[in-house]
């Protein structure tokens, strides 16, 4: 073990796992960070997270912590508020940040007090009126549970009569659900690490957007880095990423996902406070394409919590 590294990070807990829908991504993110960091000298231990997370963070003496649980519990500021108590140093966006990033109504509340892009919305309930709704936001439009990652519990809505299955599918998931103006255009993704934007990734999807069988499961979802943009466009984008970052109060890393439609115009979607760190996932793909390799990243991501 690197006597550097040891010396510099103390002894450091993997967080992974957890309770959340996303557990298995999380466990696949945990198992690629703790093998990073072990092989780039870091005293690293992963530790699958339940309920009694923090008397084994404090009976193990941990110095701090990689946060690598992807949804509730993780990555909506419940743990951050509890390692802050423990005083513990932690990857990632603090508790604010955090929780308003995990509610997406709650996010494009910010965004659009800060005068910063997204699409049009609104709130649905058992008995909302679907007209008006359509009236408001047209037809495609897309309905999410408000607090729910991986895409899960999304559907692309086209006709009228469909909409309150699609609320009753997110509804499932999620106690706040959105309906939002479908934005027909390319989907783009910017990493964000220590006050940095990483270069443009545009995905290539075979389905109707970005859902949980594209990012996990199928080997047909195309990324695209360079992303195809002239300089200025990707540099513009890359800098309303970074607002929309900055926005939440966001820290240490993320990722933002962006639309961009048929008249150039950039939509901002939501933010991901602990995105995936697996083979499919997007923000080692765009490390990599600044000379970053898997086991630099987790260690700058580390470094953010020095």
């Amino acid at each position: 073990m690197s006597q550097s590294m040891k010396d510099k990070f103390g002894k450091v807990a993997v967080l992974y796992g957890g309770w959340a829908a996303e557990r298995p991504v999380s466990l696949k993110s945990g198992a690629a960070v703790l093998k990073g960091l072990q092989e780039s000298g870091v005293n690293a231990h992963g530790i699958d997270v339940d309920r009694n997370i923090l008397n084994t963070l404090q009976a193990g003496k941990f110095d701090r912590v990689f946060n690598i649980l992807h949804g509730a519990g993780g990555e909506d500021g419940v743990l951050q508020g509890a390692l802050e108590i423990l005083g513990l140093p932690y990857t990632g966006c603090g508790v604010m940040a955090s929780a308003i990033s995990m509610d997406k109504l709650m996010t494009k509340r910010v965004w659009a007090g800060a005068g910063l892009p997204t699409p049009a919305y609104c709130v649905l309930t058992a008995d909302t009126d679907v007209a008006a709704v359509v009236a408001e936001l047209g037809l495609p439009l897309m309905v999410k549970p408000a607090t729910e990652g991986s895409s899960i519990g999304m559907s692309k809505v086209k006709a009228a009569e469909d909409l309150a299955g699609a609320y009753q599918k997110a509804a499932g998931c999620s106690a706040v659900v959105i309906a939002e103006q479908w934005i027909t255009g390319t989907e783009y993704t910017a990493g964000m690490v220590a006050g940095q934007s990483l270069p443009l990734i545009r995905l290539e999807v075979p389905g109707e957007f970005y859902d949980y069988e594209a990012k996990y499961v199928s080997g047909d979802t195309r990324y695209h880095c360079p992303c195809g943009l002239d300089a200025a466009e990707e540099q513009a984008m890359q800098q309303l990423a970074r607002q929309a970052f900055d926005a939440v109060g966001g820290r240490g890393w993320g990722r933002v996902d962006l639309m961009r439609d048929g008249n150039g115009k950039a939509w901002l979607i939501e933010v991901n406070t602990n995105p995936g760190m697996t083979d499919h996932s997007l923000v080692p793909m765009g490390a990599r394409a600044v000379g970053m390799d898997f086991n630099a990243l987790v260690v700058r991501i580390l470094e953010t919590t020095l």
